[in-house]
Order: structure tokens, then sequence, then C-alpha cells
């Protein structure tokens, strides 16, 4: 399939975010050069990196070897809570090591103190006015963290990335996202995924897919961001192929039952 295929969520300002994308959490060095590369050949357009990964500059490598051109892209970083006060220093190192002119989204990572917090999101808008960055937004944030930032500057983030699966299905957090615009990514789809629960297992067998693919596809129906992770060329393409087939309400429903 083409990028323009795979579904998307609009976030503020028109820009689209892809709802799958590939994290890079925990690859450095030439694992994570070859990971992305797969991922890249596999399908995969949008990619999910933070400077506290150590692994900008593998991910820039990756994407410029693969020929995509950068506008077919969607490039996710995010500022460590520690580099309050450095903001556009941080972004601008990121950038360069990148090899790009700017990212589609940059995200607080962790919460920093309430007053830094603060602080620190001005700093983000203002990256984003300086077209370093197209959306902003937070990562680990409550909704109270969330509304502290509203409250004071007018802005919702973007996007507010969290830990996801089945087992931590929260309606009301969805909703209290959703009701301020903010579009829902989840980190870690496996992490606290039971593979081998029934329900997925009967749900998989029914569509000829893997458990695995089954809980990828539950966030897309759900319309949240997911970004699995693998150093597995097979497994990081099995986890791309998830356009195939889609769930019925009744078993969304059902799968939103683990989290109970």
């Amino acid at each position: 399939m083409t990028p323009l295929d795979q579904p998307t969520v609009a976030l503020t300002g028109e820009v689209r975010m892809p709802l799958l994308g590939f994290g890079t959490w925990q690859l450095t060095g030439q694992d994570a050069y070859d990971a992305v590369r797969a991922a890249l050949d596999v399908g995969y357009r949008h990619i999910d990196t933070a400077t506290m990964y150590g692994n900008e500059a593998e991910v820039g490598r990756a994407v410029r070897d693969s020929g995509i051109d950068r506008s077919e892209l969607f490039i996710t970083t995010k500022l460590p809570p520690d580099r309050v006060g450095q903001e556009r220093a941080t972004i601008e190192q990121s950038l360069a090591e990148l090899g790009t002119d700017d990212v589609d989204l940059w995200l607080i990572h962790w919460p920093p103190a309430a007053h830094d917090s603060l602080l620190t999101w001005r700093e983000m808008l203002a990256a984003r006015s300086a077209n370093l960055t197209r959306a902003v937004g937070v990562s680990n944030y409550s909704t109270g963290q969330i509304d502290e930032l509203i409250q004071a500057t007018g802005e919702a983030p973007a996007v507010n990335q969290i830990r996801w699966s089945p087992a931590l299905y929260d309606p009301q957090r969805l909703a209290e996202n959703s009701e301020r615009g903010i579009a829902l990514e989840g980190y870690s789809p496996f992490k606290s995924s039971d593979l081998t629960d029934p329900v997925l297992v009967r749900i998989a067998e029914t569509h000829g897919v893997t458990a695995a693919q089954v809980v990828l596809r539950w966030h897309l129906e759900h319309e949240i961001v997911v970004i699995p992770k693998s150093v597995t060329p097979e497994r990081i393409a099995s986890n791309f192929d998830i356009f195939g087939f889609s769930l019925t309400p009744e078993e969304v429903a059902e799968i939103d039952a683990l989290g109970g």
C-alpha cells in the first residue's frame, strides 16, 4: 500500500499523523539504523524517536538512505524534562542529528515541575512558530496537567503520548483527550498485553492474523496512534500488515472489556 492509503488523524494546523508508526525506544547504533531502514522499506512513514533515546543520528541516516522524500514522512522527537531552559538548543540539536529542517511533532517527554512545565510549553509553542516543528504535544501527562497548559496559554497539545494497550483501556481518559481536541498516542502496546488471552486469540483466528496484529488494529479502530517497536524484520513487517482486515464493533467491545 502507498503512504496515502494509510489512515491518519488530523492534528492542529492541518497536520495529519499516520495512526501506525514505528517506535525506536531502546534501539541504538546499527540496530536502530537497520530497524528504521527495515520499517521504511516495509511501508512505515511515521517514525518516533526522542533526544533521550540517543538514536536521532541513526534515524536521520536511515531516512536519508531510504531515498524516501521527506514530505512523505512523519517524524516525532521529544524533549527531556531536564532540558528546561534549553528548549531551543535541544530542538536545534535534534534537527541537526536528524538532518532535517523541521520535525512533524515535538513532545515534552515527561512532565517537569509544574512551573517549569508552563515555561517549557511556551517554548514549544515558540518553536512551532519558528517552523522548527509542525505540531507540538506532550507525553505521559495527566488530564489535569494538560488543563494547566491550556488555561495558561489557550493552546492544547496536539498529541498526548501515553502507555496504552487493551489491558490499560481507559474510556474516560480517551474521552477527556478527545474533548480537548488532543490525539491520543499509545506506546508499548504489547508490554502489558497478554497475547495468549482467549479473546485476542479467538478474534485473531477469526481474521487469520496474529494476536499482536489484533492489538494494533484495535488501536486503529479507536483512532489511537500506536508505535510498535521491533528489531526483527519479520516482526516489523507483521506489525505493519494490519490494513487488510478490520474489527467489528462487537470485537472492539470485547477487547475494550479486557481493561476492566
